[in-house]
This record gives structure tokens, sequence and C-alpha cells, in this order.
């Protein structure tokens, strides 16, 4: 198999960086690289190599990629999504206890009077303003059920909850993941109705861009508690204010500070720490370089964020070619006409396509010569051609 050189824009887990075989080298400029391993560096402006084959981003948001722009250069980009999910569940629980009893308040009133005399007696006078409530029982609403919010749901349950969840996209992996016990609510509005707390967890997209804003909150019961460790842009920052400082809503939990939540009265505000454990950083590396390497050994797409996933496992022939193209008619049977004209004879062939653009993988049965690949790159609406083998 050929040398890859990987350029790493963060410092990724070594952990994850173990998982390439040999032959791969990490490399200190992007020029050279065929892969790039990301977190949270901004490429949006960055100017991509010719070489440049893939972006692997070690974490499942991608709004620091520019991924139409990539698409258009051939280069797929891939995420991890569910490698960081047990992380940012279990913050989302200290959060439901968090937003629950007086934790946060009560540990600053212990630092702000720990010089005070008779601090236990004190104390004892003062924990009522901190007693709080009992999750048990009580309604949680979880929107968007992907691998991170059918944990909370399911954790939720255990935790004695009545819980409803929501998602219009809901997976069939999802669904069979997804306790029992959880209720599925017909609309978003029927859990804002339910919810004594709000969990969300759905992508950040123009059309959930403040979906927590005064409609919403003015659907849900008085004190409720909103918990928000997906994206900031999910709560008009302005509406919620507002509900806390009315008291129309009790608490705000969120994983994301800016200028307008910090100064939240009711606002429990943490420095977007969800996913940032040891374990989730080395379970986003070891995926981020296994679908990097996939792709570039074997030509297999698995969790691409801007082409459609296609598997064609280990190629078994001569020679493997992966082609990148727009998602138009015709385009297979040119491709195919192509090879036929060119007498070279088609094995396997596997093709899938999402939106704008498509991937086609053809094994033959004989090596295929570079001008000929040359050749295949003028068919109008061809992205990008890849001799994976021979």
């Amino acid at each position: 198999m050929k040398n890859r050189a990987i350029y790493c824009l963060n410092n990724i887990s070594p952990v994850g960086t173990a998982h390439f075989r040999e032959g791969y080298t990490l490399v200190d400029t992007i020029e050279p690289a065929a892969g790039v391993l990301v977190r949270s560096a901004d490429m949006k402006e960055m100017t991509f190599p010719e070489g440049l084959r893939a972006i692997a981003r070690a974490g499942a948001g991608v709004n620091n990629i520019p991924l139409d722009r990539c698409a258009e250069a051939g280069i797929v980009v891939f995420n991890t999504p569910g490698a960081n999910a047990n992380s940012v569940k279990e913050l989302v629980l200290a959060g439901l206890l968090m937003a629950s009893r007086g934790i946060v308040d009560g540990n600053r009133w212990v630092r702000d009077n720990a010089g005070a005399e008779g601090i236990a007696k004190a104390a004892e006078k003062a924990k009522k303003a901190f007693a709080g409530h009992e999750v048990k029982g009580k309604v949680l609403g979880v929107i968007g059920l992907g691998a991170i919010g059918v944990l909370v749901a399911n954790a939720a349950v255990d935790l004695g909850m009545e819980v409803w969840g929501y998602d219009p996209y809901l997976s069939v992996r999802s669904a069979w993941n997804l306790s029992s016990a959880v209720r599925y609510a017909p609309t978003a509005e029927a859990v804002l109705a339910k919810a004594d707390y709000l969990t969300l967890h759905v992508p950040a997209t123009p059309a959930t861009k403040g979906m927590i804003g005064a409609d919403a909150i003015a659907k849900m019961k008085d004190g409720a508690r909103v918990l928000n460790f997906a994206r900031d842009s999910l709560v008009d920052d302005a509406a919620m204010a507002e509900a806390l400082k009315s008291g129309k809503l009790a608490v705000y939990v969120t994983d994301f500070p800016n200028e307008a939540v910090v100064q939240m009265d009711k606002a429990i505000v943490l420095p977007h720490i969800g996913a940032s454990t040891e374990e989730a950083e080395d379970n986003c590396a070891v995926m981020a370089v296994q679908e990097l390497q996939d792709y570039l050994d074997n030509g297999n797409i698995t969790h691409s964020v801007n082409f459609p996933d296609l598997n064609a496992g280990v190629c078994q022939t001569a020679a493997r070619v992966a082609i990148l193209h727009r998602n138009v008619p015709n385009m297979l049977s040119q491709i195919t006409a192509f090879f036929g004209n060119h007498g070279l004879n088609i094995e396997n062939l596997a093709n899938k396509s999402r939106d704008a653009y498509a991937y086609t993988l053809l094994d033959l049965d004989q090596p295929m010569p570079q001008d000929t690949v040359e050749r295949l790159r003028e068919i109008d609406g061809v992205l990008r051609v890849r001799r994976v083998q021979g």
C-alpha cells in the first residue's frame, strides 16, 4: 500500500494516531498531506493543496470546515458521530442535577463563608436556601434522539424520570437503542408542554437556530428548566434572559458561554467541556483515524458529511478506482461507457448518491494506466478520480 502523509491541525490523541498503519507519517505542514485530522481549528479560510483528499474531524460538529468548497474540490470530510456521546451524556446528567439542587449556589456560599467562625452551624441555617428538588418522578423532555439523546433518555429512565422524546428523523439504530419506557411525542410542542426539564440534542442548522425562543418558551410549564449541551445557537439568548428574569423558567444550564449568557441570573454556564474528557478525545481520534485510513487505503467512505457513505470492503481484484462526481443524470452510464471504450472490464461496481454529489467505486480485473485516469477526469461533472489500487 502507498505511504501517506497526515497533517494534524490540532493536538490529536496519540491513542488515535497510533492506529495508523506502517507507512503513514504525521507531517508539520499541510502541503504534502493526503489527509488532515482536525478538532476545533477554523479551516474556512484555508487554502487546500492539490493532493489533499480527505479531512477527518475528531468530533461531531463540522461548522469549522468549508463543506461545499471541499466537495467541489473532491475532498471528503468525515466526522465521528457517537464517539463522544457518553462523555456528553454524563455532563448532561450532572447539569440535570445542578438544575434541580442548589449545588452551584451552595458551593458558592460555602466558599464565600469559608473563613467564618462556626461555619458548620452557619451552614445548617443556610442550607434550606439550597434544598432544591429530586428529579425522580419529574418529566424530562428530550428533543433530538441521536447518539447522545438516546443515552440521556435511557439514563433518565433509570433515574426514575418520566421521559418524552421527539425526533422527526429518528434512525432505526436509535429506535432500537431507545428504552421502551421512553414515550415518543408526536411534535416538539408536545414535549415543550409536558417537560419539567428540557434537554436539547439536535444539530445547528438554519431550521434549528433559535428554536427555543419566546414562542417555544411560552408553551412550556412555569418554572421549567432548560439544558443545552448541543449548540448555543439553538437558544434565543434574549428570550431566555427574559424568561429567567420573569420567573417563567427557573434555570438555564448551558455548555456554551458567550457575552449574553454569562450575564443571566439563574444561568449555570460551563466552559464547553461536554466532550472534553480524556476518553472522549481518545474515542474521537480513533474513529477519525480509522475513517481516514479506510478511505485513503480502500476508497471506503464512512460518516462523511459532504459525500454519501459507501463501503466496498477491501479490493480483491487487480485495481480499484474511486470517482467523486456530481449527482446528475447519465453520469454513471458515461463512466461505465468510458471503461468499456478503453478495454477495461469492470468486475464490481458500487454507486451511491446524496443531494448534489455522488460516489462510484469500481474494481477492475487489470491495472488502470495513469493516462486513462487523466482522461476520465475530463468527463463533465467528475470532481476527482483516484486510483486506489493498481
